[in-house]
Parts: structure tokens; C-alpha cells; sequence
């Protein structure tokens, strides 16, 4: 038989006791007492632990166990001491414990341990082994002191959580996790060591999550009441996804939290639904400002006026062209009125009723017209502080205008041709794909196959936009249609002015007949303006000095100019006459004029929505545009 001798001896470790095996005894030690050498102060506190408390020396041999202990076991003095204790773990437990403590010893920190052990009657239950080292001043080791709670009710709750398909977490008061069921185990990626550690609520979830309610989940937790919150949680594959978090205390008969449990619900295809809806929101409202911008245009100049055989082929074309969903390409001068045919062209087609959005490429600055393009996501750059969308996502479904498109930086036209192939892109600062179903007019006044050719413009965009060009002639192509511009510019300038001209001197329009106009309708329309400003009486006085070439275009071609000047004053006559008799001065047409003033100047020039002049008037939107526009009305008159 075998026997425990105790010797003590100097060594570098002073008050250092070690226990050693020996075959034969000095004398047999029967009680625990006769056998530790631990303090009698440190006994008497192990034995008065609610707890199986224990203390062993520095080479792990059991030196002592409490009373406690050795009830519950029902183990003998000589059983319990050395390593003869471990009779009382259960068989699948001793290799794990061994190994446990073994590391345990090495690293010299506290730690837990779960094992089950018998009790005297024969049956196992589940205790946490915790154990933490005890020095001296000189931080020499003194001994290992330990406690054993018994926590097979939670072992039993941890079956039940782990059966429920749902993430559950259970926490101490102070929100300190103790213990993660299998679904959060499995979703999460981390150990039950990982979920044990203090840092488990910022590696489980988004920085800015844990940033934004960290302070607010730790005053919830103070306050003792039920409360949620949305936070991201993170995968194991280190995506993250939504989660609605919520947490209930458990007290005890006097009302003191003794645990916090947390469910977690994945809510994140709820929370893209809510962000799609967000961004169809803030799309709806840019597409009502656009649609209001286009209303309040159609009262100014957007009406294609003339009837030359030139003009007439670019509208056969539209007209063509219109009902398929092709890319058009219009090329033309400056001033000719891209704009007009592109608008034109939209509302022939099927996606006249979803949104018409225009870029001009050239007057927006390089660095932000990929932002204008395609959106961008916030903090995607400096001075990204919000998220917009592009104009390639509002045009969604409706038609895209694409103004002075040679004017794209070559970096940007990759994005283009891949947006306009694949129909998809990506915000900037985002790596989210977006789909979009755009029907794009681009325009421009430069030659794109000489940029092609000077490797200034790539050929596959090129090729991509040229799928149906259309030219719009300059309107020097086009001189019959002069008198009839000249004509509605006038009127709608008046208008404008408050001035009565009723008649153009037949050498003004044979001279404005004669200009060459380089930059085509727009000068033609600023001209006139200017006109109209300088004239005092009832009859157009037009600056014609500033026709620098008005002299030599005397002697231009007549068949490029109307034949006679009877042919001039008889179309300047029937123009004038048609916009006139448009608002002729009847006792009826004047109270319509009147009751519409009205209501606008109340309204503050809302034409639609419901407080637009339209509902008040007790009439269809479009009804009371065409009306207005009957009567010469321009509602942001009275904005």
C-alpha cells in the first residue's frame, strides 16, 4: 500500500510544499487534517464556501477538500487526496479534465472547466470547475484554489435552448455573456470560449452598431426593464446581416435580475425591403421634381415649330423610331434643338409615362459626372456626406438624355458601355450590382468618328450609341421655317413683357431670312428677345446692325430664302394670326383667363398634386395644362 509522506525543503520557490509519492510510510495519515498544509485560516474559509471547494499544491495533487465536497461524493480521506479523487468523475471527463488541467497549470491564470461528477448515491451531475492560482509577496506559487458549482439545471436549460432554432443568448446581470446556444454558435463561427469572452459583444456585431448603442444597451441593462434593439450581426463568413435583438431579465422572488436571456430574429430581408422602399421614395420625389421641372418647360418653348421638308424627315424618323426601345443618337450643330427631338421621341414612345431625365455631359465637372451618373453611396469621397442616385438609376423604366455625350471622359466610358450592354452598374463606393431598364437618346454637336479615330472616344461605345442616328439640320438648312420661330418668339417674349407687338416689318424677316445663324435656333431666340425688349411701339424693331454679314446675305440664293416678300408677309400673317386667335379677347375666354390667374396666383403656380390650381378647379390636370396654354398662361408666372 502506498502512502502520502510530506517533507518539506529549501528550493528556489520558498514556502513552497511538495507532495511525493513513496513505497513505504513513516506513519499512516488517516484524516485530511493530518494530511494539508494549508493554512488554517485558508481551511476554514474553503470549508465555509456554499460550494465543493478544494486546494491543491503546485504540482496539482489534491492537498485539501471541504466538507462539502466529501458529503456529496461520499469519498473516504485516503480517497479523496493525491489523484484518487478522480474516481469520482465520470469516465468520459477524466481525460478532458486532465488536459485542461494540465494547460491550466502551465498558463498559471484562472480558468473554468465543465465535468460531472458522482454523487454518494451513485448519480452524475454537471459542475463548472473554476480555479485560480494563489502567490506570495514574491509571486512565487503557493497553491491552486478551486470551486465546484453545480450547474445541471443549466446544463439541462442549455439542452432545451440548443434544440430551439433560434439564436439565444444568456447573460449576467451586467450583460456579460455566459452562454450561447448552438444555433448562435453556429452562425456566428466563434467557440464557447470566444462567446465566454468579455469582448464577445463588439466581435459579434458591426463596429458602427456596437459604436452607436453600446452606451444605450448598457443603460437598458442598468434599467432592469424588456427592451430591443436592430443591430447587424456578424456571420462566420464576415458578411453581416440584421437582426432584431431582443432582451428579457429573469428575477429572482425578490425582484433582483439574476440572468438576461437575448433572442436574436434575422430581419434583413425585412431591413432591404425597408431600404428599397426608402430609395423608391427618394426616387418617386426626384421623378415628381423632374416631371414638375418638365411641366413648367412645356409652358415655354417646347414645342417643334416649322414645316420644312428638312425638318419634316427628322420627325418621320422620330415618329419610326420611337415605339422600339433603340438607342438614338442625334448629331447636330449647336442651337438646333437635340433637346426638342429627344423629348419627341419619349413621348411617342412606351415609356411616355415614366420619367424623361437629361445630363448634359459637358457641364458637369469631370470629377463628379461619374457621380452624376451612376449615384454614389455616403463617404464614397470627400464631400459624400449623404447617398444620391444617379441619373442612370431615376431614368429607370423611362428615358435617359444624354446631352454633348462626346464630352464623357474616356475613363468614364467603360461604366457607359457596360451600364448601356448589361443594363446594370455599381453607385460609386458601392459593390451592390443594380439593375436598370433605360431607353437612351444621347446628342452631340462634335464628330464622334473623328474622336474615334483620334483615340479620344472609344469605337465600342461609339458603336453602341450609332444604333439609329438622326441628324438635325441647322436652321440655315431650314430658312422657310424662319418666319414662323420669328412669329412664336415674338408672341411668347411679348407675353413675357407685357407688350402689344402686332406686327414684323417685312425687311426684318427678309433680312433674319438671310443670316446664315451659327448658332442656329438658340441665337435666333436670344435675338428676338433682345428685339423685343428694344421695341417701343406695336411693330418689331429688330438691332439689325448686329448681323455682321447682313449685307452680304442680300445677294444670297433666293431659293435658299422664301421666294417673294408677298410669301413672307402672308406667312408671318396666317403665324400671327393663328397664335393670336388663340387668346382672342371674348367675353369667355376672358373669365377663364381671370378665374385661372386666380387660382394659380393662390396655388402659387401648382398646376397638379392636391393643393394644384387642377384640383381646386375641379379639373383633369392635362385639361387645364391645355388650356393654359390656350390662353398664353405660364404658370411659373405666379410661382
Amino acid at each position: 500500500m502506498r502512502f502520502l509522506i510530506v517533507k518539506r525543503y529549501n528550493s528556489s520557490s520558498p514556502g513552497v510544499a511538495q507532495l511525493r509519492l513513496a513505497g513505504s510510510s513513516v506513519h499512516s495519515m488517516t484524516s485530511s487534517e493530518s494530511q494539508t498544509h494549508v493554512p488554517l485560516g485558508l481551511r476554514s474559509f474553503i470549508d465555509r464556501v456554499p460550494a465543493l471547494a478544494w486546494s491543491a499544491l503546485p504540482d496539482g495533487y489534491l492537498d485539501y477538500v471541504n466538507q462539502r465536497f466529501r458529503d456529496y461524493t461520499g469519498l473516504l480521506p485516503d480517497q479523496l487526496y493525491g489523484s484518487q479523487w478522480k474516481s469520482a468523475v465520470h469516465p468520459d471527463d477524466i481525460q478532458p479534465l486532465e488536459i485542461w488541467w494540465q494547460n491550466f497549470r502551465q498558463s498559471q491564470a484562472g480558468g473554468t472547466a465543465e465535468v460531472r461528477l458522482r454523487a454518494f448515491d451513485g448519480e452524475y451531475r454537471w459542475f463548472q470547475i473554476a480555479a485560480a492560482p494563489i502567490h506570495n509577496e514574491q509571486n512565487n506559487l503557493l497553491c491552486w484554489c478551486g470551486i465546484g458549482t453545480d450547474i445541471n439545471d443549466i446544463k439541462d436549460l442549455r439542452t432545451v435552448t440548443d434544440s430551439i432554432r433560434q439564436i439565444i443568448v444568456v447573460m449576467a446581470p451586467d450583460g456579460t455573456t455566459l452562454y450561447a446556444n448552438r444555433v448562435a454558435l453556429g452562425q456566428t463561427g466563434l467557440t464557447d470560449e470566444e462567446v465566454n469572452d468579455q469582448d464577445f459583444f463588439t466581435r459579434a456585431f458591426h463596429p458602427d452598431d456596437v459604436e452607436r448603442f453600446g452606451t444605450e444597451r448598457r443603460e437598458l441593462l442598468l434599467r432592469g426593464d424588456p427592451f430591443d434593439l436592430e443591430m447587424r450581426g456578424r456571420h462566420k463568413g464576415g458578411d453581416y446581416r440584421w437582426y432584431l435583438i431582443q432582451y428579457n431579465p429573469l428575477k429572482d422572488e425578490s425582484g433582483k435580475i439574476i440572468r438576461w436571456y437575448a433572442t436574436a430574429t434575422d430581419i434583413d430581408d425585412q431591413k432591404k425591403t425597408e431600404e428599397r422602399l426608402r430609395n423608391e421614395n427618394v426616387r418617386l420625389a426626384q421623378e415628381r421634381i423632374y416631371l414638375e421641372e418638365q411641366i413648367r418647360s412645356d409652358m415655354g418653348f417646347e414645342q417643334i415649330i416649322g414645316n420644312s421638308s428638312a425638318l419634316n424627315e427628322v420627325l418621320e424618323l422620330v415618329e419610326t423610331v420611337a415605339s422600339s426601345d433603340s438607342t438614338v443618337l442625334l448629331l447636330g450643330e449647336t442651337g438646333t434643338g437635340k433637346e426638342l427631338i429627344a423629348r419627341a421621341v419619349h413621348e411617342r414612345s412606351r415609356r411616355k409615362a415614366k420619367t424623361f431625365v437629361k445630363l448634359n455631359c459637358a457641364a458637369i465637372p469631370t470629377g463628379l459626372l461619374e457621380s452624376e451618373l451612376f449615384g454614389h453611396e455616403k463617404g464614397a469621397f470627400t464631400g459624400a456626406i449623404i447617398q444620391k442616385m444617379g441619373r442612370m438609376e431615376l431614368a429607370d423604366q423611362g428615358t435617359l438624355f444624354l446631352d454633348e455625350v462626346g464630352d464623357i471622359p474616356i475613363e468614364i466610358q467603360p461604366k457607359l458601355l457596360r451600364a448601356l450592354q448589361e443594363k446594370e452598374f455599381e453607385r460609386l463606393g458601392s459593390t451592390h450590382t443594380r439593375k436598370v431598364n433605360v431607353r437612351l437618346v444621347a446628342a452631340t454637336n462634335r464628330n464622334l468618328q473623328k474622336m474615334v479615330a483620334d483615340r479620344e472616344f472609344r469605337s465600342d461605345l461609339f458603336y453602341r450609341l450609332n444604333v439609329f442616328p438622326i441628324r438635325i439640320p441647322p436652321l440655315r438648312e431650314r430658312k422657310e421655317d424662319i418666319p414662323l420661330l420669328v412669329a412664336y418668339f415674338v408672341q411668347k417674349f411679348a407675353k413675357q413683357l407685357q407688350k402689344s407687338i402686332d406686327s414684323i416689318p417685312v425687311a426684318t424677316l427678309k433680312a433674319l431670312a438671310a443670316w446664315e445663324w451659327p448658332g442656329n435656333i438658340r441665337e435666333l431666340e436670344n435675338f428676338i428677345e433682345r428685339a423685343v425688349i428694344l421695341t417701343r411701339g406695336e411693330s418689331l424693331t429688330a438691332p439689325l446692325g448686329e448681323l455682321r454679314s447682313f449685307k452680304n446675305a442680300e445677294s444670297a440664293p433666293r431659293d435658299t430664302a422664301p421666294r417673294s416678300d408677298d410669301d413672307i408677309a402672308r406667312i408671318v400673317k396666317e403665324t400671327v394670326a393663328s397664335l393670336k386667335s388663340k387668346v382672342a379677347p371674348t367675353e369667355h375666354t376672358k373669365k377663364q383667363h381671370d378665374e385661372i390667374v386666380r387660382v394659380l396666383t393662390e396655388c402659387k403656380g401648382r398646376v397638379g398634386g392636391a393643393d394644384g390650381a387642377a384640383v381646386r378647379m375641379g379639373l383633369n390636370r392635362t385639361t387645364l395644362i391645355a388650356r393654359m396654354r390656350r390662353l398664353g398662361i405660364n404658370p411659373y408666372d405666379y410661382a
